[in-house]
């Protein structure tokens, strides 16, 4: 809502964040209300108690709904398509049956890793962990050890990707929410993710797999091989994944080349690569091209058709229950809450990326869900932002990891992922505490750690 004054100061505007987000955990952990509906209640009880008027609190809302939605469901909804295209042809197990002939079968939780991390990139974290296991079991089996050695590293993979890297729900809200450059997230929340893999999930993994004999599961889906009798070729698998980051890497530069004045903004062939590059023109190419290159000799076009429509389903929870976040973000801004958020924060010295950090952490802890933590956290954190002088651009995508970063750490038993994975495992809930939450914590703290350093040296 345009030209509305705040009511209240500093204070009263903060106690009624406070209330606002406590009313929010009440609402999602006690009375277990779903959180798109308690997301939409409590934005619109906090736009009547900061004062906006009876007849503005609609608009407002639809601003921050609609804003949102703009970006963030584009990108997911192409994402998830082409995730569900190489899900369903068998590239997962094309991809990890490559890396482990490359890497060796003594090596095999790094290639599973590795091809994790590949798919990581389109395919959702619980999709992408359902599609790999079968895998990591038989190679479990085959090579012998701990069933840990393979699934946390995998798992790992995954569980980074989806809280680092566009095009997932995480990383593009929190990049909208404070107007972050979307080809920056992707480089940056790249680079970032591989070291902190390593370290967290990798590395973990090999080390909780020698102090947890844990045998691999017998109820399992499959034994790991390639069900379809025309799997895509290897080469066709590498070309759908590499095709949209390098499509937007190639936006990033020209846009960095135009800045710095080495080639004319108002070129036709400068404006096309831009064009092109932009995240979701990308995202829609490369669906295009893996609808041609997977589905000859595999799928009629009314079974494409069916593929990429059933990806949607799953998914629109997670779109509904961003652009509620993004709803919550925008009665944030315009109450002033933001604003007065940004003053404490200057006041106690405390860097921007450190409160981002700490914000999303905390609400990662009360509720479990890491997207209702991202939205609302980059929701409180992006007036201190826009406040903020001096942060450049990388200092912006530097900032999404950090929320991402908190919203990923201490997954515990409010959290569908660590009952996904600890059932799937066969693990009770003492051992799932030991393996899952510190590897998911070790996350969150690294690529926490690696962002805020980036930060002071950038």
């Amino acid at each position: 809502m345009e030209n509305f004054e705040p009511v209240y100061g500093t204070g009263p505007l903060l106690g009624i964040a406070a209330g606002a987000i406590a009313l929010l955990l009440f609402l999602i952990i006690r009375l277990k209300l779903h959180a798109f509906v308690a997301l939409i209640l409590v934005s619109v009880l906090t736009a009547l108690a900061t004062g906006i008027p009876v007849s503005g609190v609609v608009p407002t809302l639809l601003d921050g709904f609609g804003g949102t939605l703009a970006n963030v469901a584009l990108l997911v909804g192409l994402g998830v398509m082409i995730g569900r295209l190489l899900e369903i042809t068998g590239g997962a197990a094309v991809l990890a049956g490559a890396l482990i002939r490359l890497f060796g079968e003594k090596r095999a939780p790094l290639a599973l890793g590795v091809a994790s991390l590949l798919f990581g990139f389109p395919i959702f974290f619980d999709v992408g962990l359902i599609v790999m296991l079968p895998i990591v079991f038989s190679v479990a089996r085959r090579v012998g050890g701990s069933v840990l050695m393979y699934a946390l590293p995998t798992a790992g993979a995954f569980a980074v990707m989806h809280a680092f890297v566009p095009p997932h729900p995480g990383p593009v809200t929190a990049a909208v929410e404070i107007e972050a450059d979307m080809g920056l997230v992707l480089l940056i929340g790249t680079i970032l993710a591989i070291p902190t893999w390593y370290l967290a999930s990798y590395l973990f993994g090999l080390w909780a797999g020698r102090k947890w004999e844990l045998a691999v599961p017998e109820d399992i889906m499959s034994d790991g091989t390639v069900k379809h009798e025309n799997p895509p070729r290897l080469v066709t698998v590498l070309a759908v994944l590499l095709l949209p980051m390098l499509l937007i890497f190639a936006n990033t530069g020209m846009t960095t080349l135009v800045s710095t004045g080495a080639v004319p903004a108002e070129a036709t062939w400068v404006q096309i690569l831009q064009l092109l590059g932009q995240t979701p023109i990308a995202l829609l190419i490369t669906v295009l091209f893996a609808m041609v290159v997977l589905s000859p000799g595999r799928f009629t076009r009314q079974r494409v058709e069916e593929i990429v429509g059933g990806a949607l389903g799953p998914v629109c929870a997670i779109i509904l229950i961003t652009g509620a976040g993004g709803m919550f973000g925008g009665v944030l801004r315009t109450s002033g809450i933001g604003d007065a958020l940004a003053d404490s924060l200057e006041s106690t010295g405390l860097p921007v990326i450190v409160a981002a950090f700490v914000i999303a952490l905390a609400l990662r802890v009360a509720q479990g869900s890491a997207t209702v933590a991202i939205t609302t956290a980059a929701g409180l954190i992006a007036p201190a932002v826009a406040a903020t002088s001096g942060l450049s651009s990388i200092d912006l995508a530097l900032i999404v990891i950090a929320i991402a970063s908190g919203a990923t750490a201490l997954s515990h038993v409010n959290d569908s992922g660590f009952w996904l994975v600890g059932r799937f495992l066969g693990m009770d809930v003492k051992t799932t505490l030991k393996t899952w939450t510190v590897m998911e914590t070790l996350i969150g703290f690294i690529g926490f750690g690696l962002a805020f350093g980036l930060s002071l040296v950038l």
